[in-house]
């Protein structure tokens, strides 16, 4: 048996010796059952859906563990890390396909009654993410609080924010598809992991953590934009209603603003709370991702006030 890194997550993951080769061992904190065990509902949905997912091997209910497809150590994120600048491009447009598949899933998740179909990008679970990095990046990380008044000024902004954004929830999303939850088999082939928080957002939710999850310098406009272009493409080949792409424009940064706030919030909450400070770098990134979308979008003007203090402090 061999341990394997976890990064952010709290379950634990071991490779053994399965059948004459080797599978690997997930193992959670707790047990559980598996008609609530959401990673086994949405392993289902996406498995029926063609999605290239691990092969689910067997589970125990009492010990909490999911025996499945080991699917070897090699994650898209660092294969695009040293890829030359042709093969990156075709990883990532190959991951936006996988994007606008997922999306193609939608009306099935519905008819199983998947788990996936009941969990929404709503205003409640927006609002909750954005109360999070408020109180993990001020609170935990910075050990400050805001003035109660630019906080409720915020917490308006917020609220306008997480009510545009349930109103365009309506394809089924990951949820955390980015390339460290991406990885190559032994094929070569991008094989989809940690989907079990899959719910109902944006079209472009999945496509802006993809894009821009962890990275330190914010990519062009222009490439932004035949990103946006290459999802609808890979939707309308799918049989997929078409995207307007100045609509998309804006959807896609009302989104990576709450994206990467809600980033940053996970990565203060690792660092400060669990020690794992190697998040603090991309900490400052996001901030300016997110103002450079406000900016364009001529909104929230209070938040773009604080995170422009933040970038410059």
């Amino acid at each position: 048996m061999f341990a394997l890194t976890a990064d952010a997550s709290t379950r634990e993951y071991f490779r053994v010796l399965w059948n004459g080769g080797t599978a690997v061992a997930c193992v959670y904190p707790e047990p559980f059952k598996k008609e609530e065990q959401t990673y086994l509902d949405v392993s289902r949905l996406f498995e029926s859906n063609g999605l290239p997912v691990a092969e689910i091997y067997d589970f125990d209910e009492d010990l909490g563990v999911i025996v499945q497809e080991d699917l070897g150590d090699v994650l898209l994120r660092d294969v695009l890390l040293s890829a030359r600048p042709e093969d990156r491009e075709r990883l990532i447009d190959d991951a936006i396909r996988l994007i606008a598949r997922i999306q193609g899933a939608t009306q099935n998740a519905h008819d199983r009654d998947s788990v996936a179909s009941k969990l929404k990008f709503d205003v409640e679970k927006l609002s909750w993410e954005l109360d999070f990095f408020q109180a993990h990046y001020f609170g935990t990380l910075k050990n400050e609080l805001l003035d109660p008044a630019l906080k409720d000024r915020l917490n308006a902004e917020f609220l306008e924010l997480s009510g545009e954004l349930e109103s365009r929830a309506t394809v089924l999303c990951h949820r955390d598809f980015h390339a460290a939850n991406l990885m190559v088999d032994r094929e070569g082939r991008l094989r989809i992991i940690d989907h079990q928080d899959a719910r109902i957002g944006t079209t472009s939710y999945d496509l802006v953590s993809l894009l821009l999850d962890r990275i330190t310098e914010p990519p062009p406009a222009e490439w932004l934009a035949e990103k946006r272009r290459s999802l609808t493409h890979f939707r309308l080949e799918l049989g997929l209603n078409d995207l307007e792409q100045s609509a998309l424009a804006r959807e896609f940064r009302l989104q990576t603003i709450q994206r990467c706030l809600k980033a940053a919030g996970t990565f203060s909450f690792q660092a400060a709370n669990r020690g794992k400070t190697h998040f603090i770098p991309f900490i400052r990134p996001m901030f300016a991702i997110a103002l450079r979308a406000a900016q364009n979008l001529d909104q929230f003007p209070t938040l773009r006030s604080v995170i422009s203090n933040e970038i410059q402090s």
